[in-house]
């Protein structure tokens, strides 16, 4: 962990400048301050035995794994032990504690997700005497077992002076992996386009690992029962365009929906075997 606080009136135009030069999206940057002070303070309550343990998912363990390559994300997917009461009444704890310059305060309004276990939480950041930004949180459950110890890979943080926690826990990328696959090949499936990118994306950068997301995705079709592994896709319409303009933003390798569908196929028919034998 790095740091070379610089003047607080001084944070915002260092910003915009960091994110000109480094050909980053404003409040893309912003966002990635936020959610590596938030990591921050996660790792704080850890060593000093307020929390136990905690994982990030979702598209903001995507960003900081892989930063630009990924599709940017809004909010961040948390996964801390216990029922939903005792999730919050952690978050609301650990988020009294500081981290360095950054203080967190969770807002009243919260919204639970039924289907999927998990409450949605408002929580502001502040810079010294500040307000910096209010990102959404989604805590879900998590369960005892490996994480990945993550080096982010975001630009723009050094040059703004401010702390970058490092390694962060992320929820291990073949169990990522395969919670995308059960989710975007579902009888829930609808909205969950971006997973097929993502998986495409991992694959891609040579991040994949079969054999052990052959293992994760038995595991977890097992589990959550609701279609069988592998499982039978084909896209449906409207992820096309989705699909499509998304690759484009991206700069991804394949750009069109046939090729997407192709691709995507050919990785569940290759982790099937393994899977089997």
């Amino acid at each position: 962990m790095s740091s070379n606080p610089k003047p607080t009136e001084r944070l915002e135009k260092r910003l915009a400048r960091v994110a000109r030069e480094q050909g980053i999206d404003q409040e893309r940057l912003r966002r990635w301050v936020s959610f590596l002070a938030l990591c921050g303070v996660l790792e704080r309550a850890i060593h000093e035995g307020v929390l136990g343990a905690y994982y990030l998912k979702g598209g903001a363990a995507m960003e900081l794994r892989f930063a630009q390559r990924a599709r940017a994300t809004k909010d961040l997917d948390l996964g801390i032990e216990g029922c939903r009461a005792i999730r919050m009444q952690t978050l609301t704890t650990v988020l009294q504690l500081a981290f360095d310059d950054f203080t967190f305060r969770v807002k009243p309004r919260t919204r639970n997700m039924e289907q999927a276990d998990t409450i949605r939480v408002e929580v502001a950041v502040q810079y010294r005497t500040r307000s910096w930004q209010t990102i959404e949180v989604d805590l879900g459950p998590a369960k005892a077992g490996p994480v990945d110890l993550v080096d982010p890979h975001v630009q723009g943080l050094a040059e703004l002076g401010i702390p970058v926690t490092s390694p962060v826990r992320c929820l291990r990328l073949a169990d990522q992996v395969a919670q995308k696959l059960h989710a975007c090949t579902g009888p829930a499936a609808s909205g969950r386009a971006r997973d097929v990118l993502d998986i495409l994306l991992i694959d891609t950068l040579g991040e994949l690992n079969y054999s052990e997301t052959a293992d994760a995705a038995l595991r977890v079709f097992e589990e959550r029962a609701t279609h069988a592994f592998p499982p039978a896709f084909i896209m449906p319409t409207e992820w096309h365009l989705e699909l499509e303009t998304l690759a484009v933003e991206l700069d991804f390798p394949i750009k069109t929906s046939a090729e997407i569908e192709r691709r995507f196929g050919e990785i569940i028919r290759e982790l099937g075997p393994i899977a089997a034998g």
